[in-house]
């Protein structure tokens, strides 16, 4: 049956007097209820983003042109200074490349849109056109007047409401809605599932393209979260670490740590950072990793990076317990929000910090450094940096290094602006052009600077392992407390203690209250 013709019947249906004026432009739905009484077993609870979901959902027919306005992923102009403090990261990340290809398919169907350009021009292949249909639903939301994202809500007029009488549910779009609509605020309606599809559709086309639409109203963003994982993950199988680039709010989801969902991902994740800091050609770690664990090797194992990452990067979300969380799998510092970095981002921020420090430590005069390099001479490199007595080449050092990094970065991430960090086109895994595009981009943001500041102050402290040659008794009984387990910390502690006293004041005063945070005393 016919929208329109869907549409008249509602209209037969509701007695005339309840029947709504066309001051504003409504759309037909069909609700389905989907509810269970086990469901009333379940925990709702809203202070996890989690509040009990609508009994039901609807099923419409919209144009796509409308539907792109109502979600319009610029919805921000330049001049909006509210707080991003509930941004939870709802927005995936979205692959233009992707939507483009679609568009191709929709204009002429396949195979005509995976052919060259010049292939199309040529007119030997105008046999192949055929339609492109699109009928899988998108999955969005309607956001209820009191939810916020992006630190605010809709505007009143903006508001698309949802009414029932009978059969069927109405859905009246905003006033004055056409293709040239612009949300006052925060975009009405938020994609779950299909966002490339809708942004395959210019939203000032005119042309009265259709897409089947699931609706639910006023879903919380975790069911949203989960929502997303069913659809794409779970049945599919695909890259669970993907996944998690293109939701991150994932990454939070204590639901999925039963299912060893966030585990899965963050040694997924902490092993493809290990092997781009040893593949990458411009690493300081390049080919300096041992990566299959054999013995008499001088280097630090795969594994004590993919354990030190785990501990730091990739560590859980933020608890009483843990005030500082991993700064790529959890929300970045105070403002709740989820940063949406790809893996070339994330590993571009670990090579260039360590860079830094590498190129710190190379120009350094510190009585530490310059002892090192006395004693061996001969050697190739700097070995204040690589050397077999220096702790950045060694497990702990590593771990106190990343440690520092994701402390200082976690809480200073607002300041820093990381969360609008933009990914490239080429960011989507890797590869040595996606980390190249991504170093790139890092080094005209301030958090760049950032740590290159961090790095000129550690740069000075004494790196020297307790086994170093030339060691006074009292330095090599102050460096016998970073040895065995409990040198982690120990080392954690004495570098932090070091960063806020020193000369770098705004380093300084982050240090210190990271030392705060975490309840240690500086030294």
């Amino acid at each position: 049956m016919h929208r329109r013709e869907i549409r008249h019947l509602y209209y037969e249906v509701m007695p005339k007097d309840e029947q709504p004026k066309d001051k504003q432009p409504s759309i037909p739905a069909l609700p389905v209820r989907q509810w269970l009484r086990t469901w009333e077993e379940i925990k709702f609870d809203e202070s996890q983003h989690r509040r009990r979901p609508p009994e039901q959902f609807y099923v419409a027919s919209i144009r796509a042109n409308q539907l792109r306005a109502l979600c319009d992923i610029h919805r921000r102009s330049s001049s909006h200074k509210g707080s991003r403090k509930s941004d939870l990261g709802v927005q995936r990340r979205h692959n233009e490349e992707r939507s483009e290809e679609i568009a191709e398919f929709v204009q002429h169907g396949f195979p005509w849109s995976a052919l060259s350009g010049a292939d199309r021009r040529s007119g030997r292949y105008d046999d192949l056109k055929k339609p492109g249909w699109l009928p899988t639903a998108i999955v969005v939301n309607v956001l209820l007047p009191d939810d916020v994202r992006e630190g605010g809500a809709v505007a009143p007029n903006d508001i698309v409401k949802i009414s029932q009488t009978g059969t069927f549910a109405e859905i009246t779009l905003p006033e004055g809605m056409s293709s040239n609509w612009k949300p006052k605020q925060t975009a009405p309606v938020e994609v779950i599932d299909g966002q490339h599809r809708l942004w395959a559709f210019d939203e000032n086309t005119d042309e009265d393209f259709e897409l089947p639409v699931v609706i639910f109203h006023g879903l919380d963003v975790s069911w949203q979260a989960y929502l997303f994982y069913t659809i794409n993950i779970k049945p599919a199988k695909i890259n669970t670490s993907l996944g998690f680039d293109l939701y991150p709010l994932l990454r939070t989801e204590d639901w999925l740590e039963h299912a060893g969902g966030p585990t899965i991902y963050r040694e997924s994740r902490a092993q493809e950072l290990t092997e781009a800091l040893w593949s990458y050609p411009k690493s300081p770690w390049h080919q300096r990793i041992d990566m299959l664990g054999d013995g008499g090797r001088r280097s630090v194992t795969q594994a004590a990076w993919i354990r030190s990452l785990l501990s730091t990067f990739v560590k859980k979300w933020e608890s009483n317990r843990v005030p500082i969380g991993g700064l790529y799998g959890a929300p970045a510092g105070a403002d709740q929000a989820v940063l949406p970095w790809t893996r070339s981002q994330q590993a571009a921020f670990l090579i260039a910090a360590w860079s830094h420090l590498r190129d710190e430590i190379a120009v350094t005069e510190a009585p530490w450094a310059a002892a090192l390099r006395e004693e061996y001479p001969e050697a190739d490199g700097d070995v204040a940096f690589a050397g077999p007595t220096t702790l950045p080449n060694t497990d702990q050092g590593v771990r106190a290094v990343l440690s520092v990094l994701n402390d200082l970065s976690f809480v200073r991430a607002d300041e820093l602006d990381l969360r609008n960090w933009p990914a490239s086109d080429f960011a989507e895994g890797t590869s040595e052009i996606g980390l190249s595009e991504s170093l790139r981009s890092l080094s005209t943001l301030r958090a760049n600077n950032f740590l290159r500041e961090i790095a000129t102050e550690l740069a000075s402290y004494d790196w020297r392992t307790y086994g170093a040659p030339g060691l006074t008794d009292s330095q090599r009984s102050s460096k016998a407390r970073f040895r065995g387990s409990t040198g982690y910390r120990e080392l954690r502690q004495d570098v932090l203690s070091h960063l806020a006293n020193g000369r770098n004041e705004q380093i300084a005063e982050v240090a210190s209250e990271v030392l705060s945070m975490l309840g240690l005393d500086r030294r």
